[in-house]
């Protein structure tokens, strides 16, 4: 909130230990768990209903991968056409490398306006820059409108999910953060508050009802930007988002420069496959498009930031660009095992879950704990590529950045695990070394099962370095006799 202090979002994050550190928090949470495990069940459940419906899904997601590659290839042309196709409607143009450049535009603006306030549309972007804190600094209040943006902001929390921000809390945390908070700040929550979801967002509706009719800037994101038309795209399922599109004066949309489609008729595929794949629903309840200002209708200044912000560096790794491809739908958090137990706080970033793994070290790169284990944080099973509408083969992915973050500690004081796998190469490297080492550990065997005859055949925890495998696995006692072993005894195998 604004007028409380805040600590940077990202240094926050970056201040967080290694993800497997911070998932075992979690873990050892039971609410959250009943809560993600609720919400991640019932989401996944409604978009695989709503896919089944069409015979033609993979060619939507085939047809959605070319559209997104055509454009990253082509990135600087079709940028260069959306800004002057937005420019001729009337919009203002504005280019940021960073956050920091894109947060002095927008607080330059909302101040030319002389307005002490901003309303928001949910958006991923404005997050990642940390522009609330940003007009914080400048004495200016920022009111996220989205319904569970808004649980989150008064309840001075951290999004926990791309498309669900507050999918970490239950209804009756909602009605204790509304009835706690919504007075400090506006309209107060009803004395007699429930926590049935109509009286909560009934409650939410009038909160943020008397901000919208006197807000004079209203900032946002954009879904897509349509680079012949110059066109924004905002899809969300509330009204929030159409109340900060169209009352406010003044609009101010910070948009990713990944977010361009080459024309007017891509939008026609996008709209098929995010609306399922985010919500199970076959089209979003409001699509708000808008091409500059329109004279006696909707805002008059019409300005978007186009943010770079470590995307052309993304954009360069041959490798890596497809994360690039990302129509935020959330679908891989969805089905990921790991998301599911662990929830969106553990990858310390706004974008959590499998695209968070792949996105997030691409954007910070891996300077911090956390950024260099988020590649680790997945245990490859490949739901994410099977659900994902643009067909970005984030296991893949997770594959390439692990091993840059291993070629990046290279040198120095060598870790435990770089110990084992040095040992282990040197083992397998020569055929006698690999033979005695079955024969040491088949002579481990055969001592270990003379002492549990009849008993469990597993050892609990393993030695050092070696011990942390364990420590969530069961490691099978060794077998009395090695393949090698049994091969050279039986001649061979000949009966």
């Amino acid at each position: 909130m604004s007028d409380r202090p805040h600590v940077g979002v990202t240094e926050a994050f970056l201040g967080l230990p290694q993800f497997q550190t911070a998932a075992r928090t979690a873990l050892a949470d039971p609410v959250l768990r009943r809560n993600l495990a609720h919400a991640t069940g019932t989401i996944r459940a409604k978009r695989a209903a709503a896919v089944d419906e069409l015979d033609n899904w993979e060619e939507l997601r085939l047809a959605a991968e070319a559209i997104k590659d055509a454009a990253l290839h082509r990135l600087d042309e079709h940028l260069q056409a959306f800004e002057a196709n937005a420019t001729a409607a009337g919009a203002t143009v504005h280019w940021a490398r960073d956050a920091e450049e894109a947060n002095r535009i927008v607080v330059d603006l909302v101040r030319a306006q002389g307005a002490a306030e901003v309303v928001k549309v949910k958006s991923m972007a404005t997050q990642e820059i940390e522009l609330n804190e940003a007009l914080a600094a400048a004495g200016i209040a920022a009111w996220e409108t989205d319904l569970a943006e808004l649980i989150v902001q008064l309840g001075d929390d951290w999004p926990s999910h791309i498309l669900v921000p507050a999918i970490h809390r239950n209804r009756g945390e909602v009605r204790e953060i509304f009835l706690r908070e919504m007075g400090k700040v506006g309209r107060a929550a009803p004395d007699d508050l429930t926590d049935e979801p109509r009286r909560l967002a009934e409650a939410a509706r009038l909160h943020l009802r008397e901000k919208f009719l006197r807000a004079r800037v209203a900032v946002s994101g954009a879904n897509f930007a349509i680079a012949d038309t110059g066109s924004l795209v905002v899809v969300e399922s509330e009204g929030n988002g159409r109340m900060c599109l169209t009352l406010p004066e003044t609009l101010i949309s910070v948009v990713g420069i990944e977010k361009v489609l080459p024309s007017w008729r891509d939008l026609e595929v996008f709209l098929q496959v995010l609306p399922r794949s985010s919500t199970g629903e076959r089209e979003n309840p409001y699509t708000s498009v808008w091409t500059g200002p329109v004279a006696g209708d909707g805002p008059q200044n019409v300005h978007i930031v186009l943010l770079d912000n470590g995307r052309t560096r993304v954009l360069a790794d041959p490798q890596g660009r497809a994360a690039l491809r990302c129509i935020r739908c959330s679908a891989c958090l969805n089905v990921c095992p790991v998301y599911e137990r662990t929830g969106g706080h553990a990858y310390g970033s706004v974008y959590p879950g499998p695209i968070g793994a792949v996105l997030t070290p691409q954007l910070r790169g891996t300077g911090s704990d956390i950024d260099k284990s988020l590649p680790f944080a997945s245990s490859l099973c490949g739901a994410c590529f099977d659900v994902c509408p643009v067909r970005i083969d984030i296991p893949s992915m997770l594959v390439h950045l692990r091993t840059r973050v291993v070629d990046e500690r290279r040198g120095g004081v060598p870790s435990g695990e770089q110990l084992v796998m040095t040992a282990a190469s040197w083992t397998f490297a020569g055929h006698r070394r690999w033979a005695a080492m079955g024969r040491a550990v088949t002579m481990a065997g055969k001592a270990l099962r003379s002492k549990r005859s009849g008993g469990r055949q597993v050892l609990r925890r393993l030695p050092w370095p070696v011990g942390a495998w364990s420590e969530a696995r069961d490691a099978p006692i060794p077998p009395a006799e090695s393949f090698r072993s049994w091969w050279q005894r039986t001649g061979g195998g000949d009966e």
